[in-house]
Parts: structure tokens; sequence; C-alpha cells
């Protein structure tokens, strides 16, 4: 049996703003229990979501609610979309190539 419970996850790099008290916070558990600090985040988040029952509520019933401001999500390698919908993407053109008149060959 190891000893170590090893889980892999999908992630993804997000954009908030935090307060700054509360981003040294963050830090400062990071250093405490030596992990990163998107770690702390997530698992703070994380424990959060289970521990409101209220929000347990909320996400087991239908609803159209949407944030007043999503979260920004950045997207990396197969996940990017390609392109702007509906614009071809930018090419270069070639320019044609000026052959030397030394090696123009004359009848």
């Amino acid at each position: 049996m190891p000893l170590l419970e090893i889980t892999t996850s999908r992630k993804v790099t997000a954009t908030v703003s935090l307060e700054e008290p509360t981003a040294n916070l963050v830090n400062q558990y990071a250093a405490f229990t030596h992990v990163g600090a998107d770690d702390v985040v997530n698992k703070a988040l994380e424990y959060v979501f289970t521990k409101d029952k209220d929000f347990q509520k909320f996400i087991g019933a239908p609803h159209d609610a949407k944030p007043i401001h999503s979260l920004r999500i950045k997207r990396s390698g197969d996940d990017a979309p390609k392109g702007k919908p509906g614009r071809k993407p930018a090419t270069s053109a070639s320019t044609p190539t000026a052959i030397p008149m030394a090696n123009v060959a004359t009848k």
C-alpha cells in the first residue's frame, strides 16, 4: 500500500483579484503548510463549497443565475479557441522574388 494518496486533476489558470491582506494570508498559509499558494486557494474554496449547506442546495436545484463577473479562465494548448469565430487566420502573402538580369536567358 503506498504511503501517499496521489490524485491527478485537470487544472486551469484563472485570474482573480484579492485584497492585499488576504493575499498575504494565502502566502503565509502556503508557507505554513509547505504547499503552493494556488493549492491553498483551491483547497480553501473546496472546503467552503462543501461546508455551505445553502450553496449545496443552490447547486442541486435548477436555476439560471449567472455571476455578476465571471472568473477569467486562461486556456492553454488544446483548450484554446482557434482564432476568432468568423475570421480567417492571417497569412503572410509571399512576394515574387526578383530574378537578377544576369540569369535571364535571352533569345
